[in-house]
């Protein structure tokens, strides 16, 4: 039988030392919260069944911002007054879940890989409790109120801890629970709280990179190292065209729109989505839509062309790299484009994983002027912006 594996997201803490505005989780680095890319590791992982996010009742738009179109996310539970307090609230809140393991992790580690939560899957199974580890390459000293070096520790024996921790869920669920029970909040990590609890916790491979973000300055480095990765900057140009038929609504942006006509064409005929698939597609250099969903294959006759749109989305991904903006202009003297301007940005932003605010619609007529003016169809025309790191290229 295999383990049910949840993950724990903390996120509820205010983040004073990073300064800004916002709490660290929310800003931005390489124009993504430092949140979503951290709820994405988890969310894209084939083993975790389960992402609780755990945030502060004064972050809920903040946080419904930064997680904008990302998939099978449970709703957040409400933090509490210490790290240690939110932890259980996020275990709690678990508990219809069902998970056999659990790992707790912090928002504003952004940067771990999937291969770091295999091996802390894995840790959790074979130990029920493990958390990953770093050995520390520097000689460290021990210091009195003095600051005199009091004594050379054995760096051999050392380790620096960080997550994500790693448990049997009712293990480290009873444990928090007898903590709270027996007034003690005091606790700076789980592994810390679980060895209180007497159980004894094992340590695996950690990685270098999977960096904690507390100061200004580590958000600074961390903007320098994503941007360098993501040096490759691409920008790809999409055009669709669809002719106006027998109908009562137009699909456009992924959004019904009534009409007095319909459209025919290429699936359900929505000429901004279509444009934006090629425009991804180009700047991919991966074909065009035809190429990938043949309008001859009968499976995409009246398709929904959302799953073109996802489908290109994901080879971005699937390269390492994010969509930094998608751009669409509408040519059409009807319907009007206005009134659902925000609805199709929602959309949009929903299929393609990313904040509304990357996404950008235009709308104009043609001055009555060509077969748009005539009311003969309508016109889409597309740019994506998309970053990918230069091995990808």
């Amino acid at each position: 039988m295999t383990d049910r594996v949840a993950a724990v997201i903390v996120a509820a803490g205010r983040g004073h030392r990073a300064g800004g505005e916002v709490p660290k989780q929310y800003r931005e680095i390489a124009g993504e919260p430092v949140i979503r890319p951290t709820l994405n590791a988890f969310l894209g992982h084939p083993q975790i069944a389960a992402v609780q996010a755990v945030i502060h009742r004064d972050d809920t738009e903040a946080f419904q911002a930064a997680t904008a179109g990302l998939k099978n996310l449970l709703a957040p539970a409400w933090g509490g007054a210490t790290r240690q307090d939110s932890v259980r609230a996020g275990l709690e809140a678990l508990r219809a879940a069902t998970p056999d393991l659990v790992l707790i992790h912090d928002a504003a580690r952004p940067f771990l890989s999937a291969a770091l939560i295999t091996r802390a899957i894995d840790a959790a199974r074979q130990h029920r409790a493990a958390v990953p580890a770093i050995a520390i390459a520097d000689t460290v000293k021990k210091v009195d109120e003095h600051d005199l070096i009091t004594e050379t520790l054995d760096r051999n024996r050392l380790r620096t801890v960080q997550t994500p921790q790693a448990f049997a869920y009712d293990l480290i669920v009873e444990s928090h629970r007898r903590a709270a029970a027996a007034g003690r909040d005091d606790f700076t990590d789980d592994a810390a709280l679980a060895e209180w609890a007497g159980h004894r916790v094992r340590v695996f491979a950690g990685e270098p990179g999977n960096v904690k973000l507390t100061t200004n300055d580590d958000f600074v480095r961390a903007e320098t190292l994503r941007m360098t990765e993501l040096a490759d900057v691409r920008t790809g140009s999409g055009f669709d065209v669809h002719a106006f038929g027998d109908g009562d609504h137009v699909m456009l942006g992924g959004v019904r729109i009534a009409h007095t006509r319909g459209v025919t064409g290429h699936s359900d005929a929505d000429v901004a989505l279509h444009a934006l698939v090629d425009a991804i597609l180009g700047a991919l250099a991966e074909g065009d839509i035809g190429q990938h969903f043949p309008p001859s294959d009968p499976q995409w006759r009246g398709a929904p062309s959302d799953k073109f749109l996802a489908f290109a989305c994901e080879r971005v991904r699937a390269r390492g790299g994010l969509i930094a903006h998608l751009d669409v202009t509408i040519v059409c003297e009807a319907p009007r484009v206005s009134p659902h301007r925000d609805a199709i940005r929602a959309r949009i932003a929903d299929i393609a994983n990313v904040p509304v605010g990357r996404v950008a619609i235009k709308a104009t007529t043609s001055e009555k002027m060509g077969f748009t003016g005539r009311g003969e169809g309508l016109v889409a025309m597309a740019t994506a912006t998309i970053r990918l790191p230069w091995s990808a290229a």
